[in-house]
């Protein structure tokens, strides 16, 4: 590292933001990132993976040292599609600073959060001549998409060489108002459930001949929703069920349909496993009865680092930088920790994430330079445990 040029991480966040990644494009990301860690004197692998079905992902495995203990930054290049991009007051992939904020599509999910992660290690190897621990980014072009071919498979090539992370920090924009109030130590499970009920079509005016199949989905997805699944748990708010479409597909008014068919979206806390709640729907749905079928997909288990572990680094590492306490929490949607916490204790923790995935998402320039040194009061605090 000697030598390397100070990374300012408003700049590099920049840099990254130009990059049109949109989820599975690349675009240069991953490059811009590993020619920064080259620059600090880390060990760069690309992996990119594919799976039929899916599209191929590049993803970036970075460590610096070979030795002692080991914390890992995750997160992801990858982001959502603009929107319309004439409804942006600024370009969505320039990188554009205006009025004290970086604008684009990324700056808070997650490009923001990775240029800090840079930037706090560069200081914290400056600071530490002698280091002798290790420090990696897991880095995945996937987050955003069906998150196949990124995370999962980077994980289980690393723990198939015998590499082992001591401590993961996952860089998504948990706090919510202001930078530093809120850490995310678990995540809800995500179930979709795709129910279609069977019937007898006929006329509207003869239903005495017809068996009408959306009558009795109506029925079902009344029993699902008329009452809380749960009133939450210790660490987690109550499950909850969303309808999230109603389909027939029947154009005429009076015909009675041979289908009706609907999807939902379960979020569970730590009191359901994905198998419990199949379970619970399809013992609500036999109460109704009828031809029906019922498949379910489970995108993730719920999960919970138990606050003292990562988060505890993080919360003091915050509230010397910001002088304020974070709330532990478990709302919100997944994320790639989901996978991760399979392998070593995470925390989320990153920049505010309310323009995240809307027009002229943007942050303040002031809470990147804020975060970067968070997350090097983060590696001085886990490196001095050691």
């Amino acid at each position: 590292m000697t030598g390397a040029a100070v990374i300012d991480p408003v700049a590099l966040a920049a840099e990254l933001i130009r990059c049109p990644s949109v989820t599975p494009d690349d675009a240069g990301a991953i490059t811009v990132l590993a020619r920064a860690l080259d620059g600090l004197g880390f060990t760069c692998e690309e992996m990119p993976f594919q799976a039929s079905g899916t599209p191929d992902i590049l993803n970036l495995w970075a460590r610096f040292g070979a030795g002692g203990r080991h914390f890992c930054f995750a997160g992801h290049t990858d982001v959502v599609p603009v929107g319309d991009e004439n409804a942006w007051i600024a370009a969505p992939f320039a990188g554009e600073v205006r009025d004290g904020f970086l604008i684009g599509r990324g700056a808070a999910d997650m490009k923001g959060n990775i240029a800090a992660f840079v930037a706090a290690t560069q200081r914290h190897l400056a600071a530490n001549p002698g280091f002798d621990g290790s420090i990696s980014l897991l880095i995945t072009g996937d987050e955003e998409g069906p998150a196949v071919n990124g995370t999962v498979k980077m994980l289980e090539t690393l723990a198939a060489r015998g590499e082992t992370i001591d401590a993961c920090l996952v860089g998504e924009p948990t706090s919510a108002a202001k930078l530093g109030d809120t850490i995310k130590i678990g995540r809800r499970g995500s179930l979709n459930g795709y129910l279609t009920v069977y019937g007898t079509g006929g006329h509207t005016a003869y239903p005495h001949l017809a068996d009408n199949p959306a009558h009795r989905l109506v029925q079902m997805l009344h029993r699902l929703t008329a009452k809380p699944m749960d009133q939450g748990t210790e660490h987690f708010e109550a499950s909850t069920l969303q309808i999230s479409t109603i389909d027939i597909g029947n154009p005429a008014t009076n015909v009675i349909p041979t289908q009706a068919r609907a999807c939902f979206n379960i979020r569970f806390n730590d009191g359901w496993t994905g198998e419990s709640v199949e379970e619970w729907l399809r013992d609500e749905l036999a109460v109704i009865g009828g031809p029906h079928a019922l498949s379910v997909k489970v995108s993730g288990e719920s999960f919970l680092t138990p606050p003292g572990v990562v988060a505890e680094l993080i919360a003091n590492a915050v509230e010397e930088v910001t002088g304020r306490r974070p709330d532990l929490t478990t709302g919100g949607g997944t994320s790639d920790a989901r996978f991760i916490q399979r392998y070593c204790p995470v925390a989320e923790f990153g920049l505010v994430g309310q323009t995240m995935h809307k027009v002229d998402e943007r942050v303040p320039v002031e809470d990147i330079e804020a975060l970067t040194r968070i997350y090097e009061g983060v590696l001085a605090r886990f490196f001095a445990k050691g």
